[in-house]
This record gives structure tokens, C-alpha cells and sequence, in this order.
């Protein structure tokens, strides 16, 4: 290739490049309010609609409004247990069908289960989303559930635990320190639920469950892509309509008292190095502090341009990683985690007492202009630049619609922008303190029978497939 095509083609990909971005820009400008349309149809299911052209690809999402949140004690895991159920087969498909019949269509499927919702989606040509709602209005009503699916899938269920939070020991960390900060409501237990109640509970216990949270009053569908409003609508209402409305379940949850004083606890497990977890509680997006929080995260771990890396990763060399994170948009109100896994021969003493200082200085020192418009620049990139997915689009529909409402999507930009030195030294005063934290420390064990002890990942269990 010459040098001359080769700067026509750098010219061209710089042109397209910023058309993506002004794009995206508007977008964001104008708020997504004028572009989705939303309806509830007679029997209370909720349908929110964002068409978009720039590819025939339709991603197809059935959200139920139930996660382990919804759950009881001595019943916990009930919500992920039944999603792996939800692929078990109706009355017209057969066990295990359902992701075949995608796939063979040229799509892909997936879903997840959180503390606040459960959410089914695939993402398919525009031309073959019938097939999709086909499947999930089936099995929105016609959900067979055997004795002998649910005896298989709870022992997968237990060796997904096993694997994925008893034998990892940062995300065994985060789920005992959630035990600890929570105390009233349910985020309590973790998503995939305890291993007793994973054991005990039964297909009647599953049945009940289905009934109660699996109808269209419990749901809504959030579908982007390829189509047009005035010809998917009425193929929407055919193939939902006709499933019984259901009841609506009690949503209301009790919420911890604030907490009147620091707690502390230590996990002793089979690992390589310590690690160190704090969880502050702090508000979710209902209060507008919640967006100075956001803004928080992104100062302390957004990149390698970040305090904790700057500081705490290269300068002092205490840590592999330090990452904070802000849960925006859960259902109730969450915490605020700051997680650091040490540099082997750091004390995690060391560490936490570094990480302290990164907080008091958000506290005393004002940020300075030039670092708080950076970290803003940073937040809105990510946030425009993420919806050049359709997926992604989708996905930030739902869980605003989950934690509050779809449209609150419109007032993330408007309200980090607006973030000053003030208000992060004011909320960081008042959220990120002793005596409203709880702190996690994992020690580690020497491997058993000679066996390399486990890394880790997750700092947070966010999601169970």
C-alpha cells in the first residue's frame, strides 16, 4: 500500500471519527426522551422502543423486576435458580431448545440475575426478532418445571458457588463483607444465594416463585435496533397481549439504619496475596449526591491517569491494582467500594492506611479544575461512546428503568457536569467515613495438599449468569 492511500485512508478513518463523535454528541444533548417510545399494554407489560438504523441487527431484552433482593431469609438464590430454569423448556420446546433455536436463526442469547432484576435478551438480525418473542412469550407463561431439570441444575447452581465465589477468594471477601454491612435488607446474601439454601429448597419452592414474580405487570421488554415502531408494536401486542396480567408483587423492602460505627472483619482463605475491601453506604441515583459519587469513583480509579494509580500503583508501589466503584443504579440504596489487592511483602496495614489518605485529601483539598474536567471529559466519552452498541443501549434502558425510570437516563450528563469542588469535598465528608464503612480483609492461607492457591477476580459479585 502506498504512503499516499495510506493518508487517504487515515484522513478518512479522522473524518469518520469525528462524525461518530458529533453524532454521539447530539445524542446526548438531545437526551434519548424524543427518541424511545414507551407503552404499557392491557395486561401490564411495559414496552420501551429505541429504533436505530445503523445496523439490521435488533437487540431483544424481557426484564422481570425480581433478583435476590426479592428473596427471603432461608430462601436465598431462588431468583438465579429459576433463570437457569427458564431454559429448561415450555409445553412446545424442548429442554435446552431455546438457545438452539437462536443460534440457528444467526443469533445470540444470554441472561443474568443481579440483586435488583433478572434479564433475558439476544441479539439477532432485525428480520428474525419474531423468533425471539415467540420464545420468551412462551416460556413467560408456559414454563414447564420438572423434578428431574431442577435436581440436575441445582447441583450445577452449587458448582457454580464453588467455583465462583468459595474458591475465589476476592469475591468470598466482597460477599462476606456485603453480610456484614447490610444487616436489614436483602443485599444481605448474595445474589447466587447461601449453599444451605441452595440445597434445601424445592421445585414447589421454584413453582411459587414463577407464579408470583414471572408475569407481565413484573416485567417490561426493551428492545433496540433495526425496526420500525408503527410495524413491531402491533406484533408485540399480538404475541404478549394475551398472557394473563398476574398480580403485582410488593415491591417495598425494608433499608438499613444508618450505620453507628465502623465494622471490621477478617476472611481467612487459601490465596496468593492479602487484599482489602471497603464498603461505605452511600445513596443510589434518587439523591443527587449520588452523581458527585460517580464523579468520586472516577477521580480515585478512572484510568491510569487516576490518584490511586498515580499514587498508589506507581509512586508508592503498595498495590497491583486499587479500584473504586459507585453502584449508581441499584434498586435501593448500595455501598461505595474502594478495593485494593497488595504488591507481595506490602501489609495491608500499609495499604488501607494510603488509601485513607487518598480519601482525607478528597476531603480537605479542593480538586483542582483541570483534574475535575478531565475525570467529567472521561465519564461523558465512556457514556456516549458506549451506545454506539445497541446492546449497550438496551442494557442502560433496563437498568434505569429498574432503579428508577428510563428517562433518568437523560440526567446522568447534566449531572456530572454540573459536579464542583464543593460538593465532592461536602459528600465525600459526609459518606466516606469511618464510621459509616465496613472493612474486609482477606488473609492469606498456604495452598492445601501443595495446590498453587487461586488469584481472584471480582472485587463485587454484580451479576450471576
Amino acid at each position: 500500500m502506498s504512503r499516499g492511500i495510506q493518508k487517504v485512508k487515515r484522513k478518512t478513518t479522522g473524518v469518520l471519527f469525528l462524525f461518530f463523535f458529533f453524532s454521539f454528541l447530539a445524542v446526548s444533548q438531545a437526551g434519548l426522551k424524543e427518541q424511545v417510545f414507551e407503552t404499557v399494554l392491557p395486561n401490564g407489560l411495559k414496552v420501551i422502543l429505541l429504533e436505530n438504523h445503523k445496523a439490521p441487527l435488533t437487540t431483544f431484552q424481557v426484564c422481570y423486576r425480581v433478583g435476590s433482593r426479592n428473596e427471603a431469609w432461608g430462601k436465598t438464590g431462588l431468583s438465579h435458580m429459576l433463570e437457569h430454569m427458564m431454559f429448561k423448556g415450555t409445553k412446545t420446546v424442548g429442554p435446552e431448545q431455546f438457545s438452539r433455536i437462536i443460534q440457528e436463526n444467526g443469533g445470540n442469547n444470554n441472561a443474568f440475575t443481579t440483586h435488583d432484576y433478572t434479564a433475558y435478551f439476544a441479539n439477532i438480525s432485525a428480520d428474525r426478532v419474531q423468533v425471539v418473542m415467540d420464545l420468551e412469550a412462551d416460556r413467560m407463561k408456559n414454563l414447564v418445571l420438572r423434578e428431574e431439570d431442577f435436581s440436575t441444575e441445582r447441583m450445577v447452581v452449587m458448582e457454580e458457588r464453588r467455583l465462583r465465589t468459595e474458591d475465589d477468594p476476592p469475591s468470598l471477601l466482597a460477599e462476606q463483607l456485603g453480610a456484614t454491612a447490610f444487616q436489614e435488607q436483602p443485599y444481605h446474601w448474595p445474589v447466587i444465594g447461601w449453599m444451605e439454601d441452595i440445597k434445601r429448597f424445592t421445585l414447589e419452592d421454584l413453582k411459587r416463585y414463577y407464579q408470583t414474580y414471572y408475569n407481565p405487570v413484573n416485567a417490561f421488554l426493551v428492545v433496540v435496533g433495526d425496526f420500525k415502531k408503527e410495524d413491531l408494536l402491533p406484533r408485540i401486542e399480538k404475541t404478549f397481549g394475551s398472557i394473563p396480567r398476574g398480580a403485582p408483587p410488593n415491591q417495598e423492602k425494608d433499608i438499613d439504619p444508618k450505620q453507628i460505627g465502623e465494622r471490621r472483619i477478617l476472611v481467612k482463605k487459601e490465596a496468593q496475596l492479602p487484599s482489602l475491601v471497603m464498603g461505605y453506604h452511600v445513596p443510589n441515583l434518587l439523591q443527587p449526591d449520588s452523581y458527585v459519587l460517580e464523579v468520586i469513583a472516577a477521580l480515585l480509579s478512572g484510568g491510569k491517569s487516576s490518584r490511586f494509580y498515580q499514587n498508589l500503583v506507581q509512586d508508592k508501589q503498595l498495590v497491583l491494582e486499587a479500584d473504586a466503584e459507585h453502584a449508581l443504579l441499584s434498586r435501593d440504596p448500595d455501598l461505595f467500594y474502594i478495593s485494593a489487592n497488595s504488591l507481595p511483602g506490602k501489609e495491608v496495614a500499609e495499604v488501607e492506611k494510603a488509601l485513607n489518605l487518598e480519601i482525607e485529601r478528597l476531603q480537605k483539598e479542593p480538586v483542582e479544575k483541570r483534574e475535575l474536567e478531565k475525570v467529567k471529559n472521561q465519564l461523558e466519552s465512556s457514556f456516549i461512546y458506549s451506545q454506539d452498541s445497541l446492546f449497550v443501549q438496551a442494557m442502560l434502558l433496563a437498568k434505569h428503568e429498574v432503579a428508577l425510570s428510563w428517562k433518568a437516563i437523560d440526567e446522568y450528563l447534566p449531572s456530572v457536569r454540573k459536579v464542583t469542588p464543593e460538593d465532592i469535598q461536602r459528600v465525600a465528608r459526609k459518606y466516606l467515613i469511618p464510621d459509616n464503612r465496613t472493612v474486609g480483609i482477606l488473609v492469606p492461607l498456604p495452598p492445601k495438599d501443595g495446590q498453587a492457591p487461586p488469584v481472584g477476580s471480582s472485587p463485587k459479585e454484580r451479576a450471576v449468569r
